[in-house]
This record gives structure tokens, sequence and C-alpha cells, in this order.
């Protein structure tokens, strides 16, 4: 979370097309906060993609697309929301179809638990490059805590809700404790 991840993805994605090269976007469908379809950043970048759901085929969809268009790149947003199999469909895209692949998203939920789809392209990625945010006391964030409305922990309920900064609070392993253990942010 606050790290720029669909930032730099779409900037990934500017470079690609000024060099007349054609990407093709991806995100979660569940991901709507921007509108269905929508990758958007924070500082007002915004691009159209298609959707992913759980059960989509990403090998097929990519292939699809890359002989409806030639595509240089493809670009997944979100990619905590993968599942195993999807991750490895990208892989087969990389390897059989000859395209990069670059994925951005979590690598953990608000319990410190891996998502299915960062777990996956943990173990098989060719290059995992981490983007940076900082907690509030300057150091690294690595952890993120859900919040409620009035700014009370939340420490049980679904891996997946949606949410931004309203929902979301990254901060560091040393903070992310303190605040699991006593239930508020300092």
């Amino acid at each position: 979370m606050n790290a720029g991840k669909s930032t730099i993805l779409l900037q990934a994605s500017h470079n690609y097309q000024e060099r007349g090269m054609h990407t093709l976007l991806l995100t979660a469908k569940l991901d709507t906060r921007s509108g269905p379809g929508v990758i958007a950043s924070r500082i007002g970048l915004e691009a159209n993609a298609s959707t992913f759901r759980e059960d989509t085929n990403l090998f097929s969809l990519i292939q699809a697309a890359d002989l409806e268009q030639k595509r240089s790149c493809v670009l997944v947003d979100e990619a905590q929301f993968l599942s195993r199999e999807q991750v490895w469909q990208l892989a087969k895209t990389a390897d059989q179809l000859r395209l990069p692949v670059m994925c951005y998203g979590l690598r953990t939920d608000f319990q410190g638990k891996l998502f299915e789809g960062s777990a996956e392209l943990l173990a098989i990625a060719d290059d995992i490059r981490e983007i940076r945010t900082i907690c509030h006391c300057g150091r690294k964030a690595t952890m993120v805590v859900r919040q409620t409305h009035d700014g009370r922990v939340v420490k049980d309920g679904a891996q997946i809700e949606i949410g931004g900064n309203d929902k979301y609070i990254s901060l560091c392993r040393r903070h992310w404790s303190e605040a699991m253990d006593e239930g508020v942010l300092q």
C-alpha cells in the first residue's frame, strides 16, 4: 500500500507505448475502486485494462489478445489476487509466447499472511523487485494493517477486502505488531 505500484506499472506501459509498442494491462475484476477494468494511481494516472477473475485462463486470454494485436509486454496489477494456476499460466506466457510479464501487487495481507498469488510468484518468478514505502516512523514498511472507519485495528476477517488509504495503513513490522497486539494505531 502506498508504494506506487500502479504508478510504476502505468509508467512502464507508457514507456512501451512511447516506442510504438503495445502492452496488455490486466487487473483483478473484483477491484472496482476506480471503475471496472481501470488501473489508477493515487497521483491521478489511469488506464483501461482487461480484467481477470479467479477462474480466468490468463494464457488463453493473453494469447488471444496477442493474436488480435501483437503485444510487447503484459503488465498485471493487483497480482496478489492471482490463483496459483494463473501464476503458472503467466510463466507459460513468458516461456512459450516469449512475452515479458511484469506483476505488481502486495506480498502479505493485514494479518501478515501471504496471498496465494504472491506466494506462487515468490516461488517461481525469474526476478523480484521490491517497491518500498515507509512507516510513520521512517522505517521500511513491510506490513499493512486494516482499520475500521474510527481507526480501530481489524485482527480477523476475510483475507480480501478491497480498499485503499481509507482501510489500510502501511507499517514496519514493529509498529504492525504493536498495532495488532493493542488493537489501535499509535
